[in-house]
């Protein structure tokens, strides 16, 4: 017996259901099983106490002053370009203020502050027109310029990309903590820019060429990952106070959200910045891939405290000509 045209149209869509739910399945199935902790705080302004904001994030997640005591601590944040009067590109001087405040209160021996911006090879421009140099002078808290220092290998854990090792500078391994400062923005190439992406910057320049071209030429999603996987950061805190909608990471327009979000896990926290920012995390292809073994992006998987997301999502402008925010609506 043969199938009419109607019937065999049915039979394709069936098929392609029943696929796409096995997909769906294996995904679940073999994934290692997560349960990994986020938080978010709902801060008004970058005039509140953050410090304040960041302790209670460190204690919720386990990080108490016994863990934190006699350590020495590197805090990355995110310097891309000069303008005093764009809050919304840089991760602002007071939030590194605040983290400076909340480890050095917990016991920390040291924190340094250390970037290597990607789009101006001048580093103490971007870190002086930022306003963060005047904080650092304030609080007598050392600055690294990331992008000249030399470099040591190690073998790429990731190996999502073809680069066989990783070079990173000499400071990251005079540290105890590294904390990816970052800030919640939407960005042209990768869809979204969180805790990963902005490690980025601790990839020297004077190896990885500007804007660290060599991470391009290998593919920015892989690297994403490869980086992530083999340097194993360990706390990432995000400036959601006002984060960046549209074209970013550079030319996108302010969107005030009033929230920080931190966590251990690198996949978690990114995965909970995209749901409050009203993007599906299953969507970005780094985050669907970070699954495998670096960290839950299920919602399942990640045990919320502090505020809810609800209490903060702020749907963010995603644009149509740029190929990587299509479909990532939530």
């Amino acid at each position: 017996m043969g199938f009419t045209r109607r019937e065999f149209l049915k039979a394709g869509i069936a098929g392609a259901v029943l696929a796409a739910s096995g997909l769906y399945l294996f995904r679940r199935l073999v994934r290692p099983r997560w349960l990994e902790k986020t938080f978010i705080a709902k801060v008004s302004d970058y005039q509140a106490d953050l410090a304040a904001a960041i302790l209670t994030g460190l204690r919720e997640l386990g990080m108490s002053a016994e863990v934190i005591k006699g350590k020495r601590i590197l805090l990355k944040p995110n310097l891309v370009e000069t303008n005093p009067r764009s809050i919304h590109i840089n991760t602002h001087p007071l939030v590194v203020r605040g983290a400076a405040e909340a480890f050095l209160k917990s016991g920390a021996s040291q924190v340094l502050v250390a970037e290597g911006p990607g789009h101006c090879r001048d580093t103490l421009r971007v870190f002086e027109e930022s306003g963060l140099s005047d904080v650092l002078w304030e609080d007598r808290i050392p600055f690294i310029d990331l992008n000249y220092q030399d470099g040591y290998a190690l073998p790429n854990a990731g190996r999502f990309s073809r680069l066989t090792s990783l070079t990173f500078p000499a400071t990251l391994r005079q540290v105890d903590l590294i904390v990816s400062l970052a800030k919640l923005k939407t960005h042209h190439w990768a869809g979204v820019t969180l805790s990963m992406k902005n490690l980025f910057g601790v990839m020297p320049g004077s190896y990885y060429g500007w804007p660290k071209n060599v991470l391009h030429y290998a593919g920015i999603e892989s690297a994403i990952l490869d980086i992530t996987a083999t340097l194993r950061p360990h706390l990432a805190i995000v400036d959601g106070i006002v984060g960046m909608e549209g074209d970013g990471p550079i030319m996108g327009d302010p969107k005030p959200v009033g929230a920080l979000v931190m966590g251990r896990n690198f996949p978690a926290v990114d995965a909970t910045c995209a749901r409050i920012m009203r993007i599906n995390p299953d969507r970005v292809n780094y985050l669907r891939q970070s699954e495998t073994y670096l960290g839950p992006i299920q919602e399942a998987d990640i045990m919320q405290v502090g505020e809810t997301i609800a209490s903060v999502a702020t749907e963010f402008k995603l644009l149509e000509q740029i190929p990587a925010h299509r479909g990532l609506r939530l």
